[in-house]
């Protein structure tokens, strides 16, 4: 009994002193690293942290508190991301970024609609971020529903409609190549939608580029 008593003792020490423990103790933060200010560096300091992700190396900075404060203050994102919904590809853990580092914009198979190029606007004109980068993905939900109704020509239900009738061209447009029908869909929506915003002079200051994420390796790569 006495020495059960003192384990009980002990760890309620122990676990008093973490508590106690100050703020400083924490692991220091990355909140004073370079931020990207143009599109050639905002692009590598994506792709260096996709790498990281994908190895399973990831950093997770600008998370901490040190970074939540200074953040109150206002935002400085270095790129725009517009993706897909799918819970799978969430910008900030695939590019291993934190807390004010991207601007994401997310809609099912990264269809474009006045909201999302507004919010893209909001961030070329008045955060003045470089880069917007289209990121598409394979086994899009989006872009499998597309397919499934141009090979049924089953009827869409209600909002799925507008996904379905801005997906379909590309899939239209890809229907007669070799291979995977999806994979190209996917690719040649990834790189219309980067085309639009490419077209559109609300977005000429920032370089706009596009790229494909792989469910299974977990890497980025820039579409041509």
């Amino acid at each position: 009994m006495a020495s059960n008593r003192r384990a009980f003792l002990t760890a309620t020490a122990a676990v008093g002193a973490l508590a106690a423990a100050p703020a400083s103790a924490a692991p220091a933060e990355p909140d004073d690293r370079p931020r990207p200010t143009t599109a050639p560096a905002a692009l590598a300091e994506l792709l260096a942290g996709n790498r990281r992700y994908a190895t399973g190396l990831p950093r997770h900075p600008d998370e901490g508190l040190l970074r939540r404060h200074t953040l109150a203050a206002g935002q400085h994102p270095f790129a725009v991301v517009v993706g897909c919904i799918d819970s799978r590809v969430p910008p900030e853990l695939v590019f291993d970024q934190g807390l004010g580092d991207l601007l994401c914009i997310r809609t099912a198979g990264q269809v474009l609609d006045e909201a999302v190029l507004g919010s893209i606007q909001y961030g070329v004109a008045e955060l003045h971020i470089p880069l917007v980068l289209v990121l598409g993905h394979e086994r899009c939900g989006a872009i499998a529903a597309t397919l499934d109704h141009l090979r049924t020509g089953a009827r869409v239900p209600g909002h799925l409609e507008l996904l379905v009738d801005e997906i379909a061209p590309a899939a239209l447009r890809t229907r007669s190549l070799p291979g995977d029908w999806a994979e190209h869909t996917m690719r040649a929506n990834t790189i219309w939608v980067r085309d639009a915003i490419r077209a559109d002079p609300a977005f000429a200051a920032a370089t706009v580029t596009a790229a494909r994420f792989d469910l299974d390796t977990g890497l980025v790569s820039l579409l041509p």
